[in-house]
């Protein structure tokens, strides 16, 4: 049984998976069964198909589907759920009660993640299912990749997600236990293996949701820490978290600046992944990508105060962080092959009579100098002192941060899909095809030197609030700080919250982005193609 075990007190728990080669029908002990429906006939004649176990399933109850989704107007369409109760169960399955059938369209993974999410909600409060739905495939061909599992799962699990702090609980739990059947033939290379690496990338999608979605008299920057050294224990990494003192001692003005409102003093938070079996001279010989990760645990914009409404959703100004915490929790799953660094610069913006002024300079990790016109532009500021430490100490093959960063990015994009910069055409592509894979997709944004000029301060090496257009000069401040390495700056603003319920999301924080990296530094060579400096 696959599971994932991160879970507050009173917090809910994903559902467990396990494969079977059965037909679904024959799955003994589970009380629903959901057979997936595809768009089928030709010509001008409309007409749907059943997909895998569905023959076994009609003979064992004695109801022909195929006829109860047409009489329902089934087309096969991605998430249309038809339901069909089974009152006296099937002497092959006395415990059988429901029979879900379930459209997927065109059964491509962005489908089956679709469908996987519809059937996660229509199961809610049961207790077994059985489902074929990522073994089908609408030319009959067996499923040749791990793609239909990983989509599968990831949906299931984000469409299942979710989280209370109700006296009495929560109104639903996802299904306790879905076993995936695949059939001989179905579902090539769904092992053990393939099934852990899919809960490993669901399961990082949901703790990066839940961290994000944790009030903040909850969460502050050491309670941050805690979690960050609960993955570490997990995941065998190593951890070191930096308290106020430290930042002080070594320098990290933009953080210490940031946080020095809040009774909750800031912290920064350092996760190290090697490869299982590499020793420590091996390893030095890795390539080795640094990722940071903005840990904002509340922000009220500080004495650039935030309207209202705006404040609302801010305990989520940490997704970038919680990204990053899940995806370092998961690299071991995901066979991840290089050295990875996750930086966490955590910190909570708020407003007393120690609050950062407008006007004041703070200086960063190594010594540049920035102006703080804006103190709702405090994103940036953590994020530079991190940025900076990992290109001079950590000597990084590629820097990669994320960030709930600019408004801007929002007005560009909507709320579907993220943002982001590369200084390097090769990484810029193994970004965008991983978002496009993982269900995360990015759209690439330029970073036009011409905007420069914008950032120019009267007294320090830049002004943190350089004005329009905000996500690229943001992205102008922060290379500064990136040593003139291969760097991926990931906007996220745009889908730090989802507001309507689509597909795989829920209403909430979005937790975005753990999919995405994990995605893609899971790739047998996820730096293929990169000019490193090594290179130049």
């Amino acid at each position: 049984m696959a599971t994932i075990s991160h879970v507050l007190p009173s917090q809910v728990s994903p559902p467990e998976f396990a494969l079977s080669d059965l037909s679904p029908a024959a799955i003994v002990g589970v009380d629903t069964v959901a057979v997936p429906v595809v768009p089928g006939g030709s010509g001008d004649e409309p007409g749907i198909l059943l997909g895998p176990g569905a023959a076994d399933l009609i003979e064992a109850i004695g109801v022909d589907l195929l006829d109860v989704a047409e009489l329902r107007g089934m087309t096969g369409a991605v998430g249309e759920i038809v339901e069909v109760p089974v009152p006296l169960g099937t002497d092959v399955n006395p415990t059988l009660r429901l029979v879900l059938l379930v459209g997927v369209g065109e059964a491509r993974p962005v489908d089956v993640r679709r469908a996987g999410a519809a059937f996660a909600r229509a199961v809610r409060d049961r207790v077994a299912v059985a489902t074929s739905i990522p073994a089908v495939a609408p030319d009959g061909e067996p499923v040749a990749d791990g793609a239909a599992l990983d989509a599968f799962v990831a949906g299931t699990m984000l469409g299942a997600f979710e989280f209370h702090w109700r006296s009495t609980g929560p109104e639903r739990h996802p299904a306790r236990r879905i076993v995936i059947a695949t059939p001989p033939g179905s579902l090539v290379g769904a092992d053990h293996a393939a099934l852990e690496r899919a809960v490993a990338i669901g399961g990082a999608g949901w703790r990066s949701r839940m961290l994000a979605t944790v009030p903040s008299n909850l969460k502050n920057p050491a309670w941050l820490a805690t979690q960050a050294e609960q993955v570490a224990a997990e995941a065998g990494l190593d951890v070191r978290i930096w308290d106020e003192t430290d930042l002080e001692r070594e320098g990290f003005g933009g953080i210490l600046g940031v946080g020095r409102a809040s009774a909750t003093p800031p912290r920064l938070i350092r996760l190290d992944y090697t490869p299982p079996g590499v020793g420590a001279r091996a390893a030095k010989k890795l390539p080795h990508v640094v990722l940071v990760g903005k840990g904002i645990t509340f922000d009220t914009g500080g004495l650039s105060i935030k309207p209202g409404p705006s404040m609302v959703s801010m305990k989520r100004d940490m997704t970038g962080g919680a990204a990053v915490l899940a995806t370092m929790g998961a690299l071991a799953d995901v066979g991840c092959q290089v050295r990875v660094t996750g930086l966490v610069p955590a910190a909570e913006n708020a407003i007393s009579g120690s609050a950062i002024r407008p006007g004041d300079v703070v200086r960063h990790w190594g010594g540049r100098t920035s102006e703080v016109n804006n103190t709702d532009a405090e994103g940036r500021l953590v994020l530079a002192d991190a940025l900076a430490y990992a290109a001079a100490e950590l000597d990084p093959t590629v820097l990669v941060d994320i960030a709930t960063l600019t408004g801007g990015m929002k007005i560009a994009l909507g709320q579907q899909m993220g943002g982001y910069f590369a200084t390097d055409d090769a990484l810029a592509a193994a970004i965008r095809d991983a978002g496009e894979r993982s269900g995360e997709p990015v759209w690439r944004f330029p970073i036009y030197a011409g905007y420069e000029d914008r950032l120019a301060s009267k007294v320090a090496d830049a002004d943190n609030s350089p004005g329009t257009p905000q996500a690229i000069t943001a992205a102008l401040f922060l290379q500064h700080f990136t040593g003139g390495l291969p760097w991926v700056h990931l906007d996220i603003a745009s889908v730090g919250d989802v507001e309507k319920e689509l597909h795989e999301w829920t209403v909430g924080p979005s937790g975005f982005g753990a999919r995405l990296l994990l995605t893609w530094l899971g790739q047998p060579d996820p730096l293929a193609g990169i000019t490193t400096e090594e290179k130049r």
